[in-house]
């Protein structure tokens, strides 16, 4: 436990030491302007110097161990928060009897299967009707009659709305 204190106060006063840095960076771009320069020239001048040691300090800063440290840290509990609350999450949907994801997926892509199932039958199912209807043209414009019983309605119900024989 003391050696964990030493090391989070180690961490903290590196953290203080780039903040101390970069303010008086900061503080010692805003005073190397001269007193000979324009109003506008100095102000243009204390803000590149601003933002150039703002630059500085970010960089350093992020590229610090003590950050990156602290950023694989943070990584690596909300990698395992994560794992956790979905393992819980899945205990409660386990007791409470509910689908998982899982089940949900396998369901839908059953479901897709046989989507694409019937739609490739009904397709088979349209060709051949098709092909059914282009032989029964070509069988009427030959001369020869698709069948005689439906030659026969078609004429009964021709006569009957016509009503001549």
């Amino acid at each position: 436990m003391d050696n964990n204190f030493e090391k989070t106060a180690e961490q903290a006063a590196a953290f203080q030491k780039i903040w101390i840095d970069s303010a008086s960076k900061l503080i010692q771009a805003g005073l190397a302007v001269g007193p000979n320069s324009a109003p506008p020239d100095v102000l243009r001048q204390i803000r590149s110097g601003i933002f150039q040691a703002l630059a500085e300090s970010w960089e350093e800063f992020m590229r610090s161990p003590q950050f990156l440290e602290g950023m694989k840290q943070w990584m690596e509990t909300a990698i395992a928060f994560r794992k956790v609350t979905g393992e819980f999450l899945a205990k409660a949907r386990n007791e409470m009897q509910a689908p998982s994801r899982d089940d949900v997926d396998t369901i839908m892509l059953n479901i897709r299967h046989i989507e694409k199932r019937l739609l490739d039958r009904i397709e088979d199912l349209s060709h051949q009707l098709q092909e059914l209807k282009q032989s029964k043209q070509v069988r009427h414009a030959n001369g020869r009659p698709a069948s005689t019983k439906a030659s026969r309605r078609r004429r009964a119900r021709q006569t009957r709305k016509t009503g001549t024989a």
